[in-house]
């Protein structure tokens, strides 16, 4: 049997650019976590880092794009896509 591994869970904050990822949980308040799951941002939703830039991260979800400072992409959780 071939052993299948899995790829690390990391926060989204850390996650370089251009890379499909699944959100696996967010650790946040029930404040935040509705906030971000109206904007989409559910988990195992699919997401795809589109671009870091000093502070922020740009996050392409469901067509849309969005901007999240690195704190708040940080309290995301995710995993990369295998191909």
């Amino acid at each position: 049997m071939t052993e299948v591994k899995m790829a690390p869970i990391i926060p989204l904050a850390m996650m370089p650019e251009g890379k499909d990822i699944k959100i696996i949980s967010i650790n946040a308040g029930n404040s935040l976590i509705n906030r971000l799951r109206s904007m989409g941002f559910i988990e195992n939703g699919l997401i795809k880092v589109k671009k870091g830039i000093s502070g922020s991260l740009i996050v392409s979800i469901n067509g849309c794009d969005y901007a999240l400072g690195r704190g708040m992409a940080s309290k995301i959780m995710v995993q990369e896509c295998s191909a």
